[in-house]
């Protein structure tokens, strides 16, 4: 590593033994964003059953010790009920080994890289959502960051995203994405993966779609074409494979876990899961145990304020984009102008419209009938009728062809690949 991209400390750092890949060695519960969603919905339903208090409390004592961000500031606590305005909120899924199930490998096997990055925008309208996921390969420019154990980083003009956990815990990734998108970002989570296990498994599993067979060797899953439902390390596994769909990278493994989100979604929103009490707390406690907030989230009323705000957006206006990107030796780099066109249609709160494809790791399930849309939200408007300037709605802003992904209520299938092809 250069000078320029080595991190100055007042404590030194070796990085150069991380693992990168094998067995079980990779973390991606790139599902953290909709699960930790998921389990905040769970909150405000478990407080209308008849174990409110002993739930709420259990659950808010589960969660782990807060991260203080640079850019929080004091206030009241929200009340339960919508949370006022817009919410960006950054999930990172770190691969760290510590406190997790010796079937993963030893506590110091790996690093702690954030190899899953995905941003949460809710209008503030509440009518519209996205998360936006950033490769873990792409390059970007790592501002200066405090470092949790004192002191501080020096900025790094060029550097993996998925580093950012390592050299200033999950304050420095909230601020490495701030400066790449111009954004403010005041929550943030960080999710280990054995929460990704006790998600599936408390909403009963997830149904997939698999288009081809998946094989992959490195993470033994094996997945012939059809309907999956997946849970526990089915559902790891599934979300880790990357030799196993789309042309084996990761940016295919991106679009490949973004079937298993929007599954997730329509799971978790759905009324089996909705009615079932203990579905609900399950998956408040499944969350809330295997993940680290920053002390703005620290709190069971906010995150509560943060779902009801989700809650009611219909499933085809919350829309799963990979941001784009262009190839660089050893990883990929943002596409420009593709990528800030994205975040400055995020900034001014314009609903998102995919213009491009699922990506080469997903494709839509031809024999689906698509989510309906809610009627509430796309209701025909009376020609005769006198527009009310106090109810503009945003344009929406259709992505170029370089941005992939796909809306929760589109629903698709992994494209896999066979180990012959590998």
């Amino acid at each position: 590593m250069s000078d320029q991209l080595r991190p100055r400390s007042t404590r030194s750092r070796a990085l150069a033994t991380f693992a990168r890949h094998g067995r079980l060695r990779r973390s991606n519960p790139v599902v953290t964003v909709v699960k930790f969603l998921a389990a905040a919905l769970a909150v405000v339903l478990v407080s209308g059953v008849s174990v409110a208090a002993l739930a709420t409390y259990d659950v808010a004592a589960s969660v782990q010790a807060p991260v203080h961000l640079t850019n929080e500031t004091k206030g009241p606590v929200p009340q339960i009920g919508a949370i006022p305005g817009g919410v960006n909120l950054l999930v990172v899924g770190s691969d760290t080994r510590k406190g997790q199930d010796p079937v993963f490998g030893p506590e110091d096997s790996t690093g702690d890289l954030n190899d899953v990055t995905m941003l949460l925008h809710i209008s503030e309208d509440h009518t519209n959502a996205s998360v936006i996921s950033f490769p873990r390969d792409m390059f970007v420019p790592i501002p200066a960051c405090p470092d949790p154990s004192g002191g501080t980083f020096d900025s790094m003009s060029r550097q993996k995203i998925n580093t950012t956990l390592t050299y200033g815990g999950l304050a420095c990734t909230v601020l490495t994405v701030e400066k790449l998108t111009g954004l403010s970002i005041p929550y943030a989570a960080e999710v280990q993966f054995s929460g990704v296990m006790a998600m599936s498994t408390a909403v009963g599993g997830v149904p997939v779609c698999v288009a081809e067979e998946i094989q992959d060797d490195h993470t033994d899953t094996y997945l012939t074409p059809g309907m999956h439902t997946l849970e526990g390390v089915a559902a790891l596994q599934f979300l880790r494979t990357r030799h196993g769909v789309g042309d084996g990278s990761d940016l295919t493994r991106i679009n490949n876990q973004q079937v298993f989100m929007s599954a997730l979604v329509r799971t978790v929103k759905s009324a089996s899961t909705l009615s079932d009490p203990l579905k609900v707390y399950s998956l408040a406690k499944a969350v809330t145990a295997n993940m680290q907030l920053s002390t703005n989230l620290n709190n069971v009323s906010t995150i509560a304020s943060i779902a009801v705000a989700l809650k009611d957006i219909d499933l085809n206006k919350v829309a799963f984009v990979q941001v784009p990107t262009g190839a660089a030796t050893g990883g990929v780099i943002p596409l420009q102008p593709d990528f800030d066109d994205l975040f400055t249609a995020v900034a001014a709160d314009q609903p998102l419209q995919l213009g491009g494809s699922t990506g080469r790791g997903a494709t839509l399930d031809p024999s689906a009938t698509p989510a309906p849309t809610d009627p509430a939200v796309e209701a025909p408007t009376d020609p005769n009728a006198t527009p009310d300037p106090a109810a503009t709605t945003p344009g929406v802003t259709v992505l170029p062809d370089s941005v992939t992904g796909q809306t929760a209520g589109e629903l698709t299938c992994s494209v896999g690949r066979t180990l012959e092809n590998q």
